[in-house]
């Protein structure tokens, strides 16, 4: 990724009032310290340059959203259009997702989204996919008994696999579809990421599943 190396990033990141420095000390107390009121939270994984954050936080002002993102150059455009945009509702962790449990308490979040992830194409590489089953597992401490997990793609591979990991993680496939941009009940209200608007400009189809846990 052509962004992973802007000299200066990692400060820019560590004097901005959009990013969290110490995100393990929030665990538990987002809601309170980060935010300041009592709005659900709702966090990305992987978010990039946080256009699809911000897009839904200005359509959604109750709500808290969280993007978390391990590439401090990456991380830099979200910084810097947050500063055009001044959203209340948004903030930043610089980090790696592996933490997730460390930063965030149970039922502390209501909803995941996952957009466009690393497919980490290497066999050996598949618990670092977001979709996972070990991921999926590290979602299941920290969302509401009632939260669930967005994710879009349009890597056919990547999207086969999520699916075949959703049962034996214990979870329940609620929505599924493998054209969102075509299917009328999954797009209403679908807001694009940046990759997505690319992709779908190509003609390839976009992946999509919405999923939650048993017995939950």
């Amino acid at each position: 990724m052509r962004l992973r190396n802007i000299a200066g990033s990692r400060e820019v990141i560590a004097d901005s009032k959009y990013t969290v420095k110490e995100p393990e000390t929030k665990k538990g107390l987002w809601k309170k310290e980060v935010f300041g009121n009592d709005n659900p939270i709702r966090i990305e994984i992987g978010m990039g340059k946080g256009r699809f954050l911000m897009d839904l936080a200005e359509l959604n002002p109750n709500v808290n959203y969280v993007g978390i993102e391990k590439y401090s150059s990456v991380l830099l455009r979200a910084i810097q259009k947050q500063e055009q945009r001044q959203l209340p509702n948004v903030i930043f962790i610089r980090m790696d997702a592996e933490n997730i449990t460390d930063v965030f308490a149970p039922s502390e979040v209501d909803r995941i989204y996952l957009n466009f992830s690393d497919p980490w194409p290497k066999d050996r590489h598949a618990k670092r996919r977001l979709p996972s089953r070990e991921f999926l597992g590290r979602y299941d401490k920290i969302l509401k008994p009632d939260g669930v997990v967005e994710f879009k793609t349009d890597n056919k591979d990547l999207f086969d696999f999520a699916l075949e990991e959703v049962e034996p993680a214990g979870w329940n496939l609620d929505a599924v579809t493998r054209d969102l941009h075509n299917d009328p009940v999954m797009n209403e209200g679908n807001v694009m990421t940046e990759y997505e608007e690319k992709f779908s400009s190509l003609g390839n189809p976009i992946y999509k599943y919405i999923v939650s846990r048993k017995g939950k």
